[in-house]
């Protein structure tokens, strides 16, 4: 969400002097872009993590505050939930061993972290979804003490005007309510920022949007949510229902969602900014005294306060970025796909993926978004999260043939994408080692069918079929899910089950 936010009240005339804001601030991007503007091209990727805190019997420990107190850098901050931290890596150029400086550095961070929390009897834990978490600890209680949560909260509460209703149906079905936006902090996710030329930002935001699918096939790790096995990759129906503020009555009329695919490819980044003013209501209708059209007469740059503010209540898969750095404004593509998880080794190599295939997709003479409809991208998405590795993907047959073919996901990766992302990490300038050693990590994982959700759920049913009862299983498998990504290895070599444990 960015900006800290002050908690008070909103009246009936912000809102309405927040949409014009909104419009001026609107024009004032379509001006930047049209005056060229933006920053040159500089190759520069980010990485967010959002970080599970759990103690040594793996169950969550709400007390963000004390940990950050410990850690005491800039780079970690509070997230939604008590239970959950973010750390964010700085800037890097894409090239050479930026793979390895980023897994080293996040190894001491996070190394750091963890030491720092257990001095308070916690740790850290990368995981999509924390399996140990149940619904009594998603309470608004547990919110961080930050004013912009709260309020965040109380305008989604008030949008809706009901309790959420969770009802995800997988592997087994999960259905109860809440009357806050907690449910959504059990989402812990991996962003990853590239910053791009306006002139390259379609092409880049379309190749995210058709490669989703495939991050979520071969990265998902979040197949537990309040005891119950649902999903391979559960945030995104989570994310989605958890912060829904339409009622079933707004549902039916087909009004958006504000956790949101999308629904078309784009032109420019401008569209993405117009369709979220054209559909979302303000949820934060907070004024900045800034007037975005006369900063640029005058020849400076504006911030666009309303316009950032509430791009960061539309929560795309894939969300446009404006920014402002050293007085130059520039574009970014934030990747929000993946969940966090679960070694270093494998959130760089999901990561090195993702950038390499992104490129090698995005200055391909025939895109794949002009041979895939944005529907069958989109469902693509949705059978991901369902059935994660084993998924089948719908996808542009290759050749000139053309038409559209069903293919399982380790199949498309292994024969068509991974060559391509190779490609990708080498018009990078990516050093060769990092790039085939943090490939070769998504390979196997294809090989040997495997991935952090299948893992876990394998993982568990050994609990069950040893006798445990199904909290014990579910405990028992985060504590060695913990023992294992802190050794490290990545989760493709992990044995499943429990050592010792005759199965």
């Amino acid at each position: 969400m960015g900006e800290k936010v002050v908690a008070g009240g909103i009246d009936l005339s912000d809102r309405q002097r927040y949409r014009r804001k909104l419009q001026q601030c609107l024009a004032g991007l379509g001006r930047l872009l049209a005056e060229k503007r933006f920053d040159r091209p500089k190759n520069l990727m980010g990485l967010e993590i959002e970080l599970n805190l759990a103690g040594a019997d793996g169950m969550p420990r709400m007390m963000n505050k004390e940990v950050l107190d410990r850690i005491a850098s800039h780079d970690f901050q509070t997230e939604l939930g008590m239970f959950n931290l973010e750390v964010n890596i700085v800037p890097h150029r894409l090239g050479g061993r930026v793979l390895d400086q980023l897994a080293e550095e996040l190894r001491t961070g996070l190394g750091y972290a963890h030491r720092k929390a257990n001095e308070v009897g916690a740790g850290i834990v990368m995981i999509g979804i924390l399996p140990t978490l149940a619904q009594q600890d998603l309470v608004s209680a547990n919110l961080s003490d930050v004013d912009r949560y709260t309020l965040l909260n109380d305008q989604i509460v008030a949008a809706r005007g009901e309790d959420f209703t969770l009802d995800i149906s997988g592997v087994e079905r999960l259905t109860c309510t809440s009357a806050s936006i907690a449910p959504e902090a059990a989402c812990t996710s991996v962003q990853l920022h590239l910053q791009v030329t306006p002139g390259r930002f379609a092409d880049v935001w379309n190749a995210a949007q058709a490669v989703a699918a495939v991050q979520v096939a071969v990265g998902a790790n979040s197949p537990f949510l309040f005891g119950r096995e649902l999903w391979r990759e559960s945030r995104p129906p989570l994310f989605q229902q958890a912060t829904d503020t339409r009622p079933p009555e707004l549902q039916a009329q087909g009004v958006r969602p504000r956790t949101w695919f999308g629904e078309r490819w784009v032109d420019s980044a401008y569209d993405l900014f117009e369709e979220n003013l054209r559909y979302f209501p303000a949820l934060l209708p907070i004024c900045d005294d800034e007037d975005p059209l006369r900063v640029i007469d005058d020849g400076g740059v504006p911030r666009l306060q309303e316009l950032v503010l509430h791009n960061g209540t539309v929560y795309r898969w894939n969300r446009p970025v404006y920014g402002i750095d050293e007085g130059v404004p520039h574009l970014r593509v934030e990747n929000r796909v993946l969940p966090a998880g679960p070694t270093v080794t494998d959130v760089i190599a999901n990561t090195a993926f993702y950038y390499g295939l992104v490129r090698a997709l995005a200055e391909e003479a025939r895109p794949v978004w002009t041979r895939l409809p944005f529907a069958a991208a989109a469902e693509n998405f949705d059978t991901a999260c369902r059935h994660g590795i084993d998924a089948e993907l719908r996808w542009p047959r290759p050749g000139r043939a053309g038409g559209i073919t069903q293919v399982p996901a380790i199949k498309l990766v292994r024969d068509e994408l991974l060559p391509l992302a190779a490609a990708g990490l080498d018009a990078w300038n990516v050093e060769p080692a990092d790039r085939d050693f943090y490939l070769g990590v998504i390979e196997e994982r294809c090989r040997r069918r495997v991935n952090g959700a299948s893992w876990q759920a394998d993982t568990y049913h050994r609990a069950l079929e040893a006798g445990l009862e199904r909290d014990a299983a579910l405990a028992a498998t985060t504590r060695r899910y913990c023992e294992l990504m802190h050794e490290g290895e990545p989760v493709h070599t992990w044995p499943v089950g429990f050592p010792g444990a005759h199965s």
